[in-house]
């Protein structure tokens, strides 16, 4: 009997074979999400510890918005509440208004009019360009709805909406409540004395076109 030989054709492809195999499986390996005590989420192939704390509560939803939410819901909203900048001449504004509307996701919202609000979102974002999202403790500039939809997912909220019928997010209010900012004045003194140097601020200079964080070009 004639031994059987060998088809030297056949090693490349079964190499190449080979290789795709374990090519499918490094592809297939799955993405973490990771979550640090202060809120932030991190995208990671490195599943996270098992003795690492979860988030602390964070203010932002208000309890009382929070008591009529799903548990699940409720738990994601406290640890990572959402606050969405807003301003009456932003479109993007709406369309991310929307996206958090479309999904259900508990929000409260916060306009820039006055000078004082223009000032404390200088301060907070370090820009005047809106929208801005903060998902915990993580800021979003500039509405995106791809990027967006991925913090929230990783933060844990549904992808379609879960709110009871009868829900209602808080009305929208200005980021800074100027007759509870106002410093009262020393005893003996009226609005009168006080110095011209306390009114407010001008607001910063106006943006000079569109940028990838303001497409919009919003200016204030």
């Amino acid at each position: 009997m004639k031994p059987r030989s060998h088809d030297s054709s056949r090693l490349p492809r079964a190499v190449a074979a080979l290789a795709c195999l374990f090519a499918g499986i490094a592809l297939a390996q799955p993405v973490y999400r990771n979550v640090d005590k202060s809120g932030r989420v991190v995208f990671s192939d490195t599943p996270p510890a098992a003795d690492v704390a979860p988030a602390a509560p964070r203010s932002g939803t208000t309890a009382g918005a929070a008591a009529g939410l799903p548990y699940e819901l409720r738990q994601v909203a406290q640890r990572y509440p959402v606050v969405l900048y807003t301003s009456e001449e932003c479109g993007p504004c709406a369309g991310a208004r929307s996206l958090l509307v479309t999904r259900g996701v508990p929000f409260d919202e916060r306009t820039i009019k006055s000078p004082e609000d223009i000032e404390a979102l200088q301060r907070l974002s370090g820009q005047n360009s809106l929208p801005l999202i903060t998902i915990g403790t993580q800021q979003l500039k500039g509405f995106s709805d791809a990027a967006w939809s991925q913090y929230l997912d990783a933060a844990g909220y549904p992808k379609s909406t879960q709110l009871p019928a009868s829900y209602r997010n808080p009305p929208a209010r200005p980021l800074v409540d100027v007759q509870a900012a106002a410093v009262p004045l020393p005893a003996g003194r009226s609005a009168g004395d006080a110095p011209a140097a306390n009114s407010p601020p001008p607001p910063p200079p106006a943006a000079t076109g569109p940028t990838p964080s303001n497409p919009a070009g919003i200016r204030f």
